[in-house]
C-alpha cells in the first residue's frame, strides 16, 4: 500500500521531467530547423517557412516558442553554441601572438562563411517583435571581447604593462573584426584568408603598440612563455608551487 502511494506521489515528478525533457528536444528541433531554412530563404525567413522546414504547422511552432522574439533568442543562443566551439580552442590552445590571432580570426570567419544567412540574420535583429533584455547578437559579441580580455589581461599583468587596458582594447578590437566580417559578406571581394591575414595585420599592431608603449618589444613568431621576462616566469613558477605545497 505504501509503496503504491510513493509511486504515486513519485509519479508527476517523473512526467514532468520526460515532459521537459521533450521540450528542450523539441525547441532544439526547431531551432535547427530555423537555420536549415535561414540557409534556403535568407534572412527575412517568415514562421511558414521555418514550419515547413520544421514539417510543423505554426500553431505547434508556438506551443514552444511564446513568440517570434523567443524563437530569436533560441537561434541566437544556437548561433553562440557554434562560434564558442571554434573560437575558445582557437583562444585557449598555446602557440605565438601570430599563431593565436590566425586561429581566432580563421574560427570567426571560417564559422560567418558557412553560415552567411544565420549571420545576417543576427546582426539585422532576426524578427524579434518586442523589445529584448539583451541582444544574442550583442551578447556574443560581450562573450568573445570578454575572453579575449581575459587572455589579454593575463599577459599584460605578466609583462608589466597596464591591464586596464585590456577590456577597452579587447572590445574595439571585436568590434572591428566583427564590422569587418559584415562588410566582407556582403562584398565578398577577397579571400577569407585574405581578409584573415588584414586583420591579422591590424590586431596585432595594437597589441604591439600597446606593449611598445611599456617599454617592451615583442616577437610575434615566438611562443608566449618564451616571451615573458626570465624573472616573471621563475616567479610565477615558484608562486605556483607554492600554492601547490600550501594547499
Amino acid at each position: 500500500m505504501a509503496g503504491s502511494v510513493k509511486g504515486k506521489r513519485g509519479g508527476p515528478d517523473a512526467r514532468r521531467e520526460r515532459w521537459k525533457e521533450h521540450r528542450s528536444a523539441r525547441r532544439a528541433e526547431f531551432v535547427e530547423a530555423t537555420i536549415s531554412a535561414l540557409r534556403e530563404h535568407g534572412p527575412d525567413v517568415g514562421m511558414d517557412e521555418i514550419a515547413a522546414a520544421a514539417g510543423v504547422t505554426k500553431p505547434v511552432l508556438y506551443r514552444h516558442f511564446s513568440d517570434k522574439a523567443d524563437l530569436y533568442v533560441a537561434v541566437g543562443q544556437r548561433a553562440t553554441e557554434m562560434l564558442t566551439e571554434r573560437l575558445v580552442p582557437a583562444l585557449e590552445e598555446p602557440g605565438s601572438i601570430n599563431d593565436i590571432i590566425h586561429r581566432a580570426l580563421d574560427a570567426y570567419l571560417c564559422t560567418i562563411e558557412e553560415q552567411p544567412e544565420l549571420y545576417r540574420f543576427m546582426i539585422r535583429g532576426g524578427f524579434a517583435d518586442r523589445p529584448l533584455d539583451q541582444d544574442p547578437a550583442t551578447a556574443t559579441e560581450d562573450m568573445i571581447a570578454t575572453r579575449l580580455a581575459r587572455l589579454l589581461g593575463v599577459y599584460m599583468r605578466l609583462l608589466e604593462l597596464d591591464s586596464g587596458a585590456a577590456e577597452p582594447y579587447a572590445f574595439a578590437l571585436v568590434g572591428a573584426v566583427e564590422k569587418a566580417g559584415e562588410w566582407w559578406l556582403e562584398r565578398q571581394s577577397m579571400s577569407r584568408e585574405n581578409l584573415r591575414d588584414y586583420l591579422a595585420q591590424i590586431v596585432w599592431h595594437a597589441i604591439d603598440g600597446a606593449a611598445r608603449a611599456g617599454g617592451i618589444e615583442l616577437d610575434p613568431d615566438l611562443p608566449l612563455d618564451e616571451l615573458m621576462p626570465k624573472e616573471v616566469t621563475q616567479l610565477t613558477v615558484i608562486r605556483g608551487e607554492a600554492g601547490g605545497s600550501g594547499g
